[in-house]
């Protein structure tokens, strides 16, 4: 491990000096001095462009970060990662969501299994159960063909494999229609099953211990459904998990019973089994296309120098505007309906990986650590938050995503899409200054008197950073050097930070607790504290 500690040492000091030399800098002269500045601040991984050049720093910034990536040891702790070393090393375990992409043809020893041959013996099992359903061999208890697939799971088990689903929508048109339920609100599971039909329906119960309380609750709500419709369970169900033996205690056949191991994180677990629904939605080839695409990625993240390693890249501006210009959130604004749920599945990527204290010795983080991700998708987000990116008191960074072609015939609806897209880019970037808002008003026709009054509310002052993130079309590839990316991002701001972004120590005490106000629950007895919240909802 690297002595290196952020919040310390001469580039952290230097970087500290660049951002008060900034402070005062306007990314509108930068551009005006600089006409290479474009050319200069974009790079190419794959399928991906990145434009960061509307960011608020200059080349000794810039430079002083790509030290600083260095000096924590980014590249070190990469590869300690993909050799399936222990970096978590408050769970004991291997980080290797890596090699659920990895090719056929590698080999990754961990304890002396070969990680790599397991992945792909669960590929294949995935491919034959998912060509039977997807080719009607693979029947309910009727005879009838699946029609529709229901995944139940919660966090990485949903958000991961419904973000894809709803992506990758074009390439689901042969497969059965998918739905998922992760919430334990009981209006989820039975709003789901009312439009469905027993007898035509698959419900993947995916749980890494298969004891996860809201999915197995939701899982026995889906079990009486279908027996209540069918006269045979198992053609309906199947199940995603690292503990086979509770999943046959439930009477889940080994079949339909598809395996990963603890050293898959389930944000970063859509790459595995977990994704049979994807599969089952987009095609066994497809799916192998999305796992390309992540494998691109983590070739260009392990060989590209850092200057020009995009996910790097991402990290470090990210770290630039966190910790050296205390922003403390990060807006996503994909300009894609399908890419609707990308902001949520990035939130827990983000913030449940770095949303960490304390360093991996346990001494508290010396600086600021995980900002707050949100977003939704252009246009719908103009209408709502933008006003608060482009004159609300808060330095926002944003990364903005977009496709050059779009999905549908209509070319010139997608044209109105990429043209706000840019826009918004720039207008944060430029603002509107004063002299060109009074030319406007006076040539309105406003008074003096008028435009005095209204100069200050109309006045956009821009330097607002932001990236853009532009790909061809939104296909299974891209979208896994998309996720990959993020992946990737994460993981280098966690280095920096000297955190472990890999456990989610802070999920657990609310579960804890509830399980015993569920049995207070439960028993009617309320705590003796008239004035608790329990006793509250249990009153007469």
């Amino acid at each position: 491990m690297s002595s290196f500690t952020a919040g310390e040492g001469a580039l952290w000091q230097a970087l500290t000096d660049a951002q008060r030399r900034l402070a005062n800098v306007h990314m509108r002269d930068m551009f005006e001095r600089d006409t290479t500045r474009f050319s200069r601040y974009t790079l190419q991984a794959d399928q991906l462009f990145l434009d960061y050049s509307k960011n608020r720093l200059d080349d000794a910034a810039l430079s002083s970060l790509m030290a600083l990536a260095s000096e924590a040891g980014i590249d070190s702790r990469r590869d300690a990662m993909f050799a399936g070393e222990i970096i978590n090393s408050t769970e004991g375990r291997a980080v290797l969501h890596t090699a659920l992409r990895a090719d056929v043809a590698q080999s990754l020893l961990v304890d002396g299994t070969d990680v790599i041959a397991q992945v792909h013996e669960q590929l294949d099992r995935m491919e034959r159960f998912v060509d039977a359903i997807r080719s009607r061999r693979h029947c309910g208890s009727s005879g009838e063909a699946i029609t529709d697939v229901v995944n139940i799971g919660i966090g990485g088990s949903d958000l991961g494999p419904a973000m894809v689903t709803a992506a990758l929508q074009p390439y689901a048109q042969s497969g059965p229609r998918s739905h998922f339920v992760s919430n334990v609100d009981p209006v989820q599971i039975h709003d789901t099953l009312a439009q469905l039909n027993p007898k035509t329906t698959l419900v993947i119960v995916v749980s890494k211990t298969f004891t996860t309380q809201e999915t197995m609750a939701n899982a026995k709500v889906a079990m009486a459904w279908l027996l209540a419709g069918v006269t045979d369970l198992q053609p309906h169900v199947a199940a995603v998990t690292t503990n086979a033996a509770a999943a046959r205690e439930l009477g889940f056949a080994k079949d339909s019973t598809f395996l990963f191991w603890d050293w898959v994180g389930g944000r970063y677990s859509l790459w595995s089994s977990v994704g049979l629904s994807i599969a089952l939605a987009i095609g066994m080839s497809s799916f192998r296309k999305l796992l390309a695409g992540a494998r691109a990625m983590d070739e260009h993240f392990c060989s590209a120098p850092l200057a020009q390693n995009m996910p790097v890249v991402l990290a470090m501006l990210g770290i630039w505007y966190r910790n050296f210009w205390q922003a403390g959130s990060h807006a996503v604004l994909p300009y894609s309906q399908r890419l609707q749920r990308l902001p949520a599945y990035l939130q827990q990527l983000d913030m449940e990986s770095n949303g960490k204290r304390v360093r991996l010795n346990g001494d508290a983080v010396g600086s600021a650590t995980g900002p707050v991700i949100w977003g939704e998708p252009g246009t719908n987000g103009q209408h709502a938050f933008y006003q608060l990116l482009h004159q609300g008191t808060d330095l926002i960074p944003c990364d903005i995503l977009f496709a050059r072609r779009g999905d549908t015939a209509d070319e010139q609806g997608h044209r109105m899409l990429i043209a706000n897209a840019i826009a918004q880019g720039e207008a944060l970037m430029r603002g509107k200054e004063d002299t060109q808002l009074r030319d406007e008003m006076q040539t309105a026709g406003l008074d003096e008197e008028k435009i005095k009054a209204l100069l200050p509310h109309r006045c956009f002052p821009g330097n607002k950073p932001s990236n853009t993130l532009v790909f061809d079309q939104l296909d299974p590839r891209t979208l896994g050097n998309l996720i990959a990316l993020y992946e990737h991002k994460v993981f280098c701001q966690g280095v920096v930070w000297g955190i472990n972004s890999f456990d989610q120590w802070g999920v657990e005490l609310g579960k804890e607790l509830a399980k015993g106000v569920l049995n207070a629950l439960n028993e009617s007895s309320p705590p003796a504290a008239d004035e608790s919240l329990l006793g509250w909802v249990m009153r007469p």
